[in-house]
């Protein structure tokens, strides 16, 4: 297995995220049976996250994709872009945002605002992971996958200046 220098610990195998895109699909196909849920990836870093997950869920859905940025290397910028990008009418679905991460916070806030403003029935987040320690808004994901420490993070979709998405695990970044 490929480990770069970079990597200074590997923090969850490829087997314990299978794991919980396992476990979560389950609570998302008891939550959402019979709803034809909409679940949408944030890109870019949650697409290998969300992969494994919708092929978890064992009921009807649709997916889509929406885009935001708030990052710079390994900092925030403390701006927020939402991109919907023309994901279509989703008044009166039920809408799942798929993140890597619920880190500050304010990300996932500003989809849901973005959001909520086009009536859907209602929107639930699921995240891979959730550093409580490092959030500035008020926000909770509704499923989470793992509660990390204020680690930075690369693989399985976490990335380094778009370097590591490819990573088959997630590591702690060696800084």
């Amino acid at each position: 297995m490929y480990v770069p220098k970079e990597v200074e610990k590997i923090l969850f195998t490829r087997e314990q995220l299978d794991e919980c895109a396992a476990r979560l699909g389950k609570q998302l196909t008891c939550d959402y049976m019979g709803k034809n849920p909409l679940f949408l990836c944030v890109l870019r870093g949650a697409v290998a996250f969300f992969a494994d997950l919708i092929r978890e869920v064992e009921c009807p859905l649709s997916i889509d994709f929406i885009r935001t940025q708030s990052y710079a290397g390994t900092e925030s910028t403390g701006r927020v872009e939402v991109d919907l990008m023309k994901i279509g009418d989703i008044s009166g679905r039920d809408v799942v945002i798929v993140e890597d991460i619920c880190d500050s916070g304010r990300s996932l806030v500003e989809i849901n605002k973005a959001l909520g403003a086009l009536n859907p029935r209602s929107i639930k987040t699921v995240c891979l992971l959730d550093k409580p320690s490092r959030r500035t808004v008020e926000f909770q994901p509704d499923y989470t996958g793992f509660v990390i420490d204020d680690l930075f993070v690369i693989g399985n979709g976490f990335d380094c200046d778009g370097r590591f998405r490819n990573l088959p695990y997630v590591g702690i970044y060696k800084e």
